[in-house]
């Protein structure tokens, strides 16, 4: 079978270790985490942790399994790419000279609709939302004029088909 990527999203309590608990899950198996975010979820006390995966369907079957069997995981769900809608944030630090005299940084970001966060006199902040091929492109474009600085979020995914959560949360509940 062959290896894809796979978006996980586990919505769970916000309990004191169980990142690390779930990040075991993967390293006993030998399972690179792409990408991982966590965040409140659209539930009320309840967490949702993205994952980014590369691995065959049969071993992200087996690892949706594993993450269930986590006392404070309510529901886990695999997604392939074209079952979601995702999105990931950049942010990259110049010195401002560059902004007021190389027209090449200007054209950079106004090809890339990219934002201005901040300038002031030593530096300047321009961030983009967008899929991680944009990103990487975006810092090859920047590459050769020096990145003071530069940092991307992990992806924040939404899946085209309901997952279901409140009516699994309303069974536990009652």
């Amino acid at each position: 079978m062959e290896k894809k990527s796979y978006t996980i999203s586990v919505y769970s309590e916000n309990n004191l270790g169980l990142l690390n608990r779930i990040s075991t899950i993967f390293v006993k198996r030998h399972i690179n985490i792409e990408s991982l975010t966590v965040s409140h979820s659209e539930i009320e006390n309840v967490s949702r942790f993205i994952l980014v995966v590369n691995m065959t369907e049969d071993a992200v079957k087996k690892i949706i399994g594993q993450l269930e069997k986590q006392v404070e995981v309510i529901q886990a769900y695999y997604h392939t790419e074209d079952e979601i809608i995702f999105t990931e944030t950049a942010m990259f630090k110049f010195k401002s000279d560059l902004l007021f005299e190389n027209p090449q940084i200007q054209n950079i970001i106004k090809e890339h609709s990219m934002n201005i966060v901040t300038v002031n006199r030593t530096f300047f902040v321009v961030e983009k939302a967008g899929r991680r091929h944009e990103i990487d492109a975006i810092y090859e474009s920047f590459k050769p004029f020096g990145i003071a600085q530069f940092v991307r979020s992990g992806r924040v995914a939404i899946s085209k088909e309901a997952m279901n959560i409140r009516k699994i949360l309303g069974e536990i509940v009652q």
